[in-house]
C-alpha cells in the first residue's frame, strides 16, 4: 500500500446540487493500492489503517484528483496560437494542412510522444481526443498512452465531404478503419474508443447512417463531435441537412445521441435542445479558450446546468491556447462574467473532475477521491511561482484559493501526477 501526507481536496458530488460535495483534508491522508483510491481523509481518522506502510509526507503540497479533459485534437498541436481567423476559415487556413502530415507514420508517433507528455505535464489524466482522418494517428496516440497507463478515449475523424483531398475518406473505408481500430485498441488497458464525425459538414448523410450503425454495433463506445459552435457552421449545417428541426436532431436523427456522446461547445443552442440532450443523457464539453480565440460565443454554462445536461471543461487545443486544464477554467470564469454569471470556484474544479468523469460516463471510477476509485492524482505546488506563493500565503478562505489557483496557476503548479497510482511525471 501507498500512503500520501498533504492537504487533499476533492468533489463528492456537483456542488451546485450539493451542498456537502466539497471534500478538504487540510492535513489529510490517501492510501492507495493496486492502482485503486483505499482511503482518503483527515489524517487523525486514517492513521489507523497504516499498518507499517511508510507515509510520504507532502506538507505544504495540496493533492487533487487528476484533470479531464473532454475535447482536444491531437492533429492540431502544432498550430496552437495560429493567428487570424473564425472557424471554418480557420480549418482551411491553419487545421486542414497540418491534420494532412499525420498521413506520415513518423510524423504521427512524434507528435503522440509530445502530446502525451504535454497532457501530464498540466496535469491531465484523462482526454477524449479528436485525432486525424488517418487510422495510424489514433493508432499512434493509443500506443503512447497504453505506455503510460493513461485513460485515454480517442477516435479517427470521419470526414467524406467539405474536406481538402487526402483527408476524405468514405463509408467503407471509415467503417473498416474504425471496426479494426475498436478490436485492436478498444478496452486494451484504459483506453476507449470513439466514434468521431469531425461535424455535420464534413459527414454525407450515409457516414453519419454509418457511424449511428457502429455506435449500436459496440454499445460501450463512446460518440464526440461539435454541435453549433460559430454562427456560419449553423447555417452551412441547416442548408446541409434542411429536413432537421435543428443541428441536435442532425444528429439525433443518426441515433448519435446517447449517454456516451460528448458534444463539444454548444455555445448556440436554442429552443428545447439542452432539454433533448439531458433527456438522452448527453453531455457538452465547454471550451473557453477556443470560443474565445476564435470570437465564436460565450457558452450558456448556466443554461446548460438548469436543464440538467452533463457539463465537461475541454482546452480544445489548437483552438483553444493552453493545454492547461487550470488557465482553461480561469478563462470560464471570465465567459461567466461576460454573462453576468460568475463561476463558483468549487463548480469549476468539479467540472474539471467529477463533472468531466460524469460527462464521458465514467463517474463510477475516476473524477475524485473516493474509495474504489482508480488512483489518478495530482501533486500540486502551491508555491510553484513567487506571485502565487504571495497570494495564497495572504488567504486563508479555501474558496478564495482555489479561485486564485485557477486564475494564477499553469503547468508549473503540477508537481507530480499518478495514474493508477503509478508516478507518470515529475516537474
Amino acid at each position: 500500500m501507498q500512503a500520501y501526507r498533504a492537504s487533499i481536496l476533492h468533489l463528492l458530488d456537483d456542488p451546485t446540487r450539493n451542498t456537502d460535495a466539497v471534500a478538504f483534508h487540510d492535513d489529510g491522508l490517501l492510501l492507495v493500492e493496486d492502482g485503486h483510491v483505499v482511503a482518503s481523509g483527515d489524517f487523525a481518522g486514517l492513521r489507523d489503517l497504516l499498518g507499517d506502510t511508510p507515509v510520504e509526507d507532502l506538507s505544504g503540497k495540496l493533492i487533487t484528483p487528476g484533470f479531464i479533459d473532454t475535447h482536444i485534437h491531437f492533429p492540431q498541436v502544432d498550430i496552437i496560437a495560429a493567428h487570424g481567423a473564425q472557424l471554418l476559415d480557420w480549418l482551411e487556413q491553419h487545421t486542414f494542412p497540418a491534420e494532412a502530415a499525420f498521413a506520415d507514420p513518423a510524423h504521427a508517433k512524434e507528435a503522440a510522444s509530445f502530446f502525451v507528455e504535454e497532457l501530464l505535464r498540466n496535469g491531465t489524466t484523462t482526454a477524449l481526443v479528436f485525432g486525424s482522418v488517418h487510422k495510424g494517428s489514433v493508432e499512434a496516440l493509443f500506443a503512447e498512452a497504453l505506455a503510460r497507463d493513461m485513460r485515454l478515449i480517442a477516435g479517427k475523424s470521419l470526414m467524406d465531404r467539405n474536406a481538402p483531398e487526402g483527408l476524405t475518406d468514405t463509408v467503407e473505408s471509415s467503417r473498416a478503419d474504425m471496426e479494426r481500430l475498436i478490436a485492436d485498441w478498444h478496452g486494451k488497458g484504459r483506453l476507449g474508443y470513439a466514434v468521431t464525425p469531425r461535424f455535420a459538414i464534413s459527414c454525407s448523410d450515409g457516414q453519419l447512417a454509418m457511424a449511428g450503425e457502429m455506435l449500436a454495433a459496440h454499445p460501450g463506445v463512446w460518440m464526440q463531435t461539435h454541435l453549433s459552435e460559430n454562427a456560419r457552421e449553423i447555417e452551412e449545417t441547416a442548408a446541409l441537412f434542411p429536413q432537421a428541426r435543428d443541428y441536435l436532431d442532425v444528429y439525433d436523427r443518426f441515433g448519435l445521441l446517447g449517454p456516451r456522446s460528448v458534444f463539444a461547445h454548444c455555445v448556440h443552442l436554442q429552443g428545447d435542445a439542452f432539454q433533448r440532450l439531458a433527456d438522452k443523457g448527453g453531455a457538452v464539453a465547454f471550451c473557453p479558450t477556443s470560443n474565445l480565440f476564435l470570437g465564436s460565443g460565450l457558452f450558456p454554462l448556466e443554461t446548460a446546468c438548469a436543464h440538467g445536461v452533463k457539463v465537461g471543461i475541454g482546452t480544445d487545443v489548437g483552438a483553444g491556447t493552453s493545454f492547461s486544464i487550470l488557465h482553461t477554467l480561469g478563462e470560464a470564469y471570465k465567459v461567466g462574467q461576460l454573462r453576468g454569471q460568475a463561476l463558483d470556484p468549487f463548480h469549476a474544479l468539479y467540472l474539471a473532475t467529477l463533472g468531466g468523469a460524469r460527462a464521458l460516463d465514467l463517474g463510477d471510477r475516476i473524477g475524485n477521491l473516493a474509495p474504489g476509485k482508480e488512483a489518478d492524482f495530482l501533486v500540486l505546488d502551491l508555491a510553484a511561482t513567487p506571485l502565487l506563493k504571495r497570494r495564497l500565503s495572504g488567504d486563508r478562505s479555501l474558496e478564495n484559493r482555489l479561485f486564485a489557483l485557477t486564475v494564477l496557476a499553469d503547468d508549473r503548479v503540477v508537481e507530480r501526477v499518478m495514474l493508477a497510482g503509478v508516478e507518470q511525471y515529475r516537474r
